[in-house]
């Protein structure tokens, strides 16, 4: 039987010519990855562990993106340790200050994650990179401080969920909305320790900001990765970004899946995750009549110029909503110059929007719109857990950048036909 993309990745960096699912492998990794949060503890257990140097001063990065700019003293002293430990390790890659964005968003658009490549981060929406047709899954901090020493993981073969789109895209269904109602279907846990493969026509034309939103949720239906197979849609985009060479995979034809999912794209609208799971969905038309607090347009889910673009088209012409608060935050420097060069800042702050410095502020209750109780907010961000964005007592509503923009509007849930 012939392999899945994901376990031929697995494979190569394994240095074996076959694995298949349960298998325990050590495996070389391409990226080891820490944030903020997560790279304290793991430089922690580096130093315990004796280690005088990381395995590749290229390959391990460190994006200090959750708390920042510092929101207070404890979230200064996290990134100081980021930052000396760049210093100490003359790390190629640590992105401070002007230079920092939402990791998963800053890493593809400098070329530093690629096709075909195993990348671990500790923070759990690693596997974003999927989009791009790698492995990438989150670990927690001590696994991360093992790949600084050794440069390699420990991982079991994850079975594998193919996951086909075919249809037509209705207007204003994105990449979002294709996750969503995914989740919706298979539930949280879903795709427990499994590789969720997505293909189809839909996939095959769709861009790669929509890919990468995609991937980016597939833990949150608990598979250990998401991954799309890399074509010439990824070519363009990395072509001109990559800082070293990669390898397009793709699942051979008799490759075995432990289950396949078709989905018919003509039945999916704008979708809604309602509190307080990421399966909670509903279509736009089945929402009602939910007033709302807040509208973050961001993260590493959908903080891309292209979402920002969607977002303005939207807001354009309209005023937020008299006690709705708007919050766009573009994910990384790029993204944040090229709206400004395009005007979408004068769009937002025209309708009343806030704009803030590329951050996951808001996305974990860190900042920059931390939520008071009873409060609701449309986020298009990745998780709505109890507390997620602040008060225990707050609701928050997952949805696409386009639900986002109308609902601002509005001040209540809503689509863009309704405006």
């Amino acid at each position: 039987m012939g392999m899945t993309l994901t376990e031929k990745i697995l494979a190569v960096h394994a240095g074996t010519d076959q694995v298949k699912p349960g298998d325990l492998i050590n495996a070389r990794v391409d990226i080891a990855l820490g944030n903020d949060i997560t790279a304290p503890i793991a430089i922690e257990e580096f130093k315990k562990s004796g280690a005088l140097t990381v395995f590749d001063k290229d390959r391990v990065i460190l994006v200090p993106d959750h708390f920042v700019p510092n929101k207070d003293i404890k979230s200064a002293m996290q990134a100081k340790i980021l930052r000396d430990f760049a210093k100490e390790q003359g790390l190629t890659y640590f992105f401070d200050a002007g230079e920092m964005g939402v990791e998963h968003a800053l890493l593809p658009e400098k070329g530093l994650v690629l096709p075909g490549d195993l990348v671990i981060g500790a923070d759990s929406h690693t596997c974003t990179y999927g989009g791009l047709g790698a492995f990438a899954t989150g670990v927690g901090s001590t696994d991360l401080a093992a790949a600084m020493v050794t440069g390699e993981v420990w991982l079991k073969v994850p079975e594998s969920i193919k996951i086909v789109f075919s249809g037509t895209l209705r207007p204003w269904v994105e990449g979002k909305d294709l996750i969503l109602y995914t989740i919706g279907k298979i539930g949280v846990d879903g795709a427990l320790y499994m590789a969720m493969e997505f293909t189809g026509p839909i996939i095959e034309t769709l861009p790669m900001a929509g890919r990468l939103t995609i991937a980016n949720m597939a833990i949150e239906a608990g598979a250990k990765n998401g991954i799309i197979s890399p074509d010439t849609i990824t070519r363009d985009y990395v072509e001109q970004r990559a800082v070293r060479d990669y390898t397009f995979f793709s699942s051979d034809p008799d490759a075995g899946y432990a289950q396949v999912l078709e989905f018919n794209v003509n039945d999916i609208e704008p979708q809604v995750a309602f509190p307080h799971l990421p399966e909670n969905t509903r279509g736009i038309s089945e929402v009602g009549q939910i007033i709302i607090d807040q509208v973050v347009i961001g993260s590493c889910t959908n903080g891309r110029i292209e979402d920002l673009r969607t977002a303005a088209k939207i807001i354009k012409g309209h005023a937020v909503a008299k006690g709705t608060r708007l919050i766009v935050i573009p994910a990384t420097p790029y993204v944040y110059r090229t709206a400004l060069k395009e005007g979408l800042f004068d769009i937002f702050l025209d309708a009343g929007a806030v704009i803030s410095p590329p951050t996951c502020g808001p996305c974990l209750g860190g900042h920059m719109g931390v939520l008071a109780k009873g409060e609701k907010a449309v986020a298009t961000t990745n998780r709505n857990f109890v507390g997620r964005m602040g008060h225990p007592e707050s609701e928050v509503y997952l949805a696409s950048p386009a639900v986002a923009a109308a609902s601002a509007v509005l001040g209540l849930i809503g689509g863009p036909d309704q405006l």
